[in-house]
């Protein structure tokens, strides 16, 4: 995701605080503040957290005690619809096509594809490479 290149895990996270909180106080959003809040609302979990807390204050989450980190879990929502929105890796918005065709549901569709991303990223970072595309994009055409 490039958008967040770069950036410390609480800055990544105020972004998503800030958002939110521009969306409750009906202001103006910028385009990536309006996707993420996209995201959010189709998320209602994750909301009360998003208004009681900031990024200085966000727990921690660590998955190996069965947590979800709602960050990262609307972070991922995020970059498959880049995915989708550019076509890389090429084939994926194809991909998405046949799938909308086949689930109907485009959330349903995004978190399928997700525990894939999740997968590639996790294992890029595990061997220290860049993501495998190709990888990524054959295990996403397991889901037809």
């Amino acid at each position: 995701m490039a958008m967040f290149y770069n950036d410390s895990v609480q800055n990544t996270r105020q972004i998503f605080f800030s958002s939110w909180q521009k969306y409750r106080q009906k202001q103006p959003l910028l385009p990536l503040e309006q996707q993420i809040v996209d995201v959010v609302i189709g998320h209602p979990e994750y909301q009360l957290a998003l208004e009681r807390g900031n990024a200085e204050n966000a727990q921690a989450y660590f998955p190996e005690m069965g947590q979800t980190n709602p960050f990262l879990h609307m972070g991922l929502h995020l970059a498959i619809r880049d995915q989708i929105a550019t076509d890389r890796p090429p084939g994926i918005t194809k991909l998405y096509q046949q799938l909308l065709a086949k689930y109907n549901d485009e959330f349903i569709i995004e978190h399928l594809l997700m525990e894939h991303l999740a997968e590639c990223l996790w294992q890029a970072q595990k061997n220290q490479s860049m993501p495998d595309e190709t990888s990524y994009l054959n295990a996403c055409m397991t889901l037809l």
